[in-house]
């Protein structure tokens, strides 16, 4: 009769034999099978345990292009230091300056890499 084994912290169950493996495994020693392949949404949703922003990518990037000049994206995503350099900028230039904010609206737009002032990453659209 063979003793049940069970997983440690680092172990999970192979989702195709029922055998333990590590959680890292990239094939199941046991049947050869690729574990993730089989993955439940809800253990997808656990192995990314992300948070994000509850802001909108939309909302930050439209408020960059239209008023970027003003660093209103940077307000709306918690950033009021640089939002006020923004404003400084582009007043002592002439308004020239604000070409970076509207740069950063596209930017974020095409889903670059943003996060808010707490540190969470924007969702992909």
């Amino acid at each position: 009769m063979e003793q049940t084994q069970w997983p440690q912290s680092d172990e999970m169950y192979c989702p195709s034999c029922g055998k333990v493996i590590k959680k890292l495994a990239e094939l199941c020693v046991h049947c050869g099978v690729r574990p993730t392949v089989f993955a439940t949404s809800d253990e997808a949703v656990e192995m990314d345990s992300t948070e994000y922003s509850p802001k909108s990518r939309l909302a930050a990037g439209i408020l960059g292009v239209v008023l970027g000049l003003f660093g209103v994206h940077r307000f709306y995503l918690g950033y009021v230091g640089i939002g006020i350099i923004q404003i400084v900028v582009t007043l002592l230039t002439a308004f020239i300056g604000g070409l970076w904010g509207f740069i950063e609206g596209i930017i974020i737009l095409a889903g670059g890499d943003w996060h808010d002032s707490e540190g969470r990453p924007l969702k992909k659209y």
